[in-house]
């Protein structure tokens, strides 16, 4: 066998550019705004669902708040991250380069190929439009 094709990794980065960075600080403040209505839904829920249970069963009662408490934790950790998220955007450098995700490419390789070049690839993205391809 004298090649074989594969499929390597393509790292896809952004140019960050006033746009980027209100755009990626706009999904933050929706990802806190969408955690803190979550909490305050839970809060209601588990008052009315812990009303209902201490008249049904006590020993319930305990499992129900260990449940709700599970969540409230869950839903704080979140906020703590997508908080830690948006103070990470704010500091963002216009003009640096960060990484938004990773593609795939095919390609045929034959023996005395250099793998390593291409396993380096990168797309750089400015405001959606592809600017370079490095390898």
């Amino acid at each position: 066998m004298d090649q074989i094709t594969l499929r390597v990794p393509v790292a896809v980065k952004a140019k960050v550019t006033q746009a980027l960075k209100d755009r990626i600080l706009k999904g933050a403040d929706q990802a806190l705004s969408d955690i803190d209505r979550e909490m305050q839904n839970l809060e209601f829920q588990a008052k009315r669902m812990m009303t209902e249970q201490a008249k049904i069963d006590a020993q319930g009662l305990i499992s129900l708040r260990a449940k709700v408490e599970e969540q409230k934790q869950r839903l704080a950790a979140a906020k703590a991250k997508a908080q830690h998220d948006r103070e990470e955007a704010e500091q963002l450098t216009l003009g640096s380069e960060i990484r938004q995700g990773t593609l795939e490419q095919t390609v045929v390789v034959k023996v005395g190929d250099d793998l390593e070049k291409l396993m380096g690839t990168e797309i750089l993205l400015e405001d959606g439009k592809i600017v370079s391809i490095r390898q």
